[in-house]
């Protein structure tokens, strides 16, 4: 089902159907996850990865970014706890597929951290605080730490 996560609507073999409502606890309900599990506004950081140690200069940090139902309208991203940078976004194929993006910063040697956070086209951005993905999905800004030399 569309705008849920997997252990809710992600169907692997079929041995019998019933029609039902949300009215009874269903398996993964059981082991501790929440009733319906909606797709949130999410970001994640693909390069760098964490603990690389890359050239002092450019840095290209890239990601994909998911919004299902409504899409993606921006990603920012940071160095080091300075200003969010608005991220150049790829062509939107659709509101229910991933985005990725990117942006580059000038970045000198030593240790960097870098995070970031999207906000989808009804103007939600993801929140900054960390919970876990049980019982309905994780949240929070995603970061990597790596190194310039």
């Amino acid at each position: 089902m569309p705008g849920l996560y997997g252990y809710v609507s992600a169907t692997k073999w079929l041995v019998d159907a019933e029609v039902t409502t949300f009215d009874r606890q269903h398996y993964w309900e059981k082991r501790g996850w929440a009733k319906q599990g909606p797709i949130k506004t999410q970001s994640r950081i693909d390069r760098p990865r964490r603990r690389d140690s890359l050239p002092a200069g450019p840095v290209t940090a890239a990601g994909i970014a998911w919004a299902q139902h409504t899409g993606i309208d921006r990603v920012e991203v940071r160095v080091d706890g300075g200003p969010w940078r608005t991220a150049e976004l790829a062509t939107d194929v659709s509101r229910d597929t991933w985005r990725m993006w990117r942006v580059t910063f000038h970045l000198g040697p030593g240790e960097h951290t870098v995070q970031c956070r999207a906000t989808d086209r009804a103007g939600h951005t993801q929140p900054e605080q960390r919970r876990p993905v049980l019982p309905d999905g994780a949240t929070g800004w995603h970061s990597v730490t790596f190194t310039c030399a």
